[in-house]
């Protein structure tokens, strides 16, 4: 009877990850079938690299340079931000941190990643825009550098969670090591640790970025909805999320609009998908 127990269990766990599989297939498969009729009109160059978003335009112009590079430069500056801080505080709650403090410090980071980015984005349009335009002197603050503060918050908890594990995972011999050999407290964690949980701590921003690339909400509040290609991070831009979020529900069903959506799903369907398979892959490097 155990035996069967044990059989059985292992078979629903294996039904159960061949079904996340399906659905992630059924999901790229069903964005193919729909994003793929836009280039019977458009060629791919030219929907990637076209610098002119004006779907409803005759004929429509359907580039997506600009919606990338605000993307890119929305997600470059979050992370830019996150890092070092994410890095920081990871390292502070593992060798750090008095236990007390570190429990309070790991639940504050667990409840900023439960709050709504709907609720962020809002917070970020009363209080983070004002004050980018103040301090930048800007007709605006709806920014890339206000959408960049705005996700770096965003994809704190995801760092700091996964770096803090890469962190303990290194083996407490190569720290008792390096004391024994003399090497003060800060030197064993940025000589010894540090390089140690180097992959898992690089799989920690692979993952951050993850998240950051696919948020929509909050960088559809705060960024300034400009599809132009931007010039600086001080200006107005558009992401690849914010204008599927904000086009669909008038996108004509069956028009090339609405295929040229289902495209841009396509490309960060593509994106995800390689951001989390390399954090894997860096995961993965650090267990062995």
């Amino acid at each position: 009877m155990r035996r069967i127990k044990e059989f059985i269990i292992e078979k629903l766990i294996l039904i159960s990850g061949l079904t996340c599989v399906l659905f992630v297939l059924l999901i790229f498969l069903f964005l193919l079938k729909e994003g793929m009729s836009v280039f019977k009109t458009v060629s791919v160059l030219k929907f990637l690299l076209g610098k002119n978003w004006y779907p409803i335009s005759e004929p429509p112009q359907l580039g997506i340079l600009p919606l990338i590079l605000g993307s890119l430069m929305v997600t470059l500056g979050a992370i830019i931000i996150s890092l070092p801080l994410g890095v920081a505080c990871a390292l502070y709650i593992a060798e750090v941190a008095p236990l007390k403090i570190k429990e309070v410090l790991k639940a504050g980071i667990e409840l900023l990643a439960a709050i709504p980015s709907v609720v962020l984005g809002f917070i970020g349009m009363v209080t983070l825009v004002p004050w980018v335009k103040h301090v930048f002197r800007l007709p605006t603050g709806l920014t890339a550098l206000s959408g960049s503060i705005m996700l770096a918050f965003m994809a704190m908890p995801t760092i700091v969670s996964v770096a803090e594990d890469a962190l303990y995972a290194v083996p407490k011999a190569y720290k008792e090591a390096a004391l024994a050999l003399g090497a003060t407290r800060w030197q064993t964690i940025y000589r010894v640790i540090l390089p140690a949980a180097s992959s898992g701590i690089l799989a920690a921003v692979m993952l951050g970025i993850g998240r950051v690339i696919g948020e929509t909400m909050a960088v559809m509040m705060i960024t300034g909805n400009s599809a132009t290609i931007p010039k600086s991070i001080l200006e107005p831009v558009r992401t690849l999320t914010a204008t599927i979020a904000a086009e669909m529900g008038e996108a004509v069903v069956g028009s090339e609009h609405y295929f040229a959506l289902f495209a841009i799903g396509i490309v960060l369907f593509v994106i995800s998908f390689i951001i989390n398979v390399s954090a894997d892959l860096f995961l993965h490097k650090t267990k062995s």
